[in-house]
């Protein structure tokens, strides 16, 4: 017996993720040069999420708003990010017709989450504690950003999603759209305690003077 159906995992699948790991690699490497080799677990893991979080942003998803914006769609582009692009609208088909909510979005991720990174990375690297609130504006955003991407299509009936099989399912819907609500809740958390921590010991102080 032969299936003859469309084949699930091509070689733009290969493509894509091999995409993804390189920009993982490339942002490891980056905490590994520029910070210190005392650095906190948590500035270097947050170090690194920035960074390949700025790389996503910036190139697969800076592709995506140059093929969906001025009269262009991902469906009726040639090149390969748009190959990528088409091979993530068999999940999800929304992003292959320029819809307006997820173009929209996209647009503040690429045109600010984007910069926004780079410069909390700057941040870490000169040690500047003022980057835990730059951190929790971004990952504000970000959760925002993963909630209005889903929330209009499950209150229609999710009639652009394909949950097929595992590969669209597991890989491009929720593995690539958890990790963006998964690790902000973290980094919000995480700063939170540095800055409520801070404000505490400040009160404390204060509290001395004036006893």
């Amino acid at each position: 017996m032969t299936f003859n159906g469309p084949e699930i995992f091509t070689a733009t699948s290969a493509y894509s993720l091999a995409g993804v790991a390189a920009m993982a690699f490339v942002a490891t490497t980056g905490a590994k040069i520029l910070l210190p080799k005392n650095a906190r677990w948590q500035d270097s893991f947050t170090f690194i999420w920035l960074a390949f979080d700025a790389l996503i942003h910036l190139s697969f998803e800076g592709s995506f708003l140059y093929l969906s914006t001025f009269g262009r769609t991902v469906n009726s582009s040639v090149g390969p990010f748009a190959e990528m692009w088409k091979e993530y609208t068999r999940a999800d088909a929304r992003w292959g017709v320029s819809d307006p909510t997820v173009v929209s979005l996209e647009i503040l991720t690429v045109l600010g989450a984007a910069p926004m990174c780079c410069y909390i990375i700057r941040q870490i690297v000169k040690d500047d504690p003022a980057r835990h609130y730059w951190i929790i504006v971004l990952s504000t955003a970000e959760l925002y950003g993963g909630w209005m991407t889903f929330c209009p299509e499950w209150l229609t009936g999710s009639p652009s999603l394909d949950t097929s099989n595992p590969l669209y399912l597991w890989v491009y819907l929720f593995f690539m759209n958890v990790i963006w609500v998964v690790i902000p809740v973290w980094l919000m958390w995480d700063s939170y305690g540095h800055i409520a921590g801070s404000l505490r010991r400040a009160q404390t102080v204060m509290k001395t003077k004036k006893n």
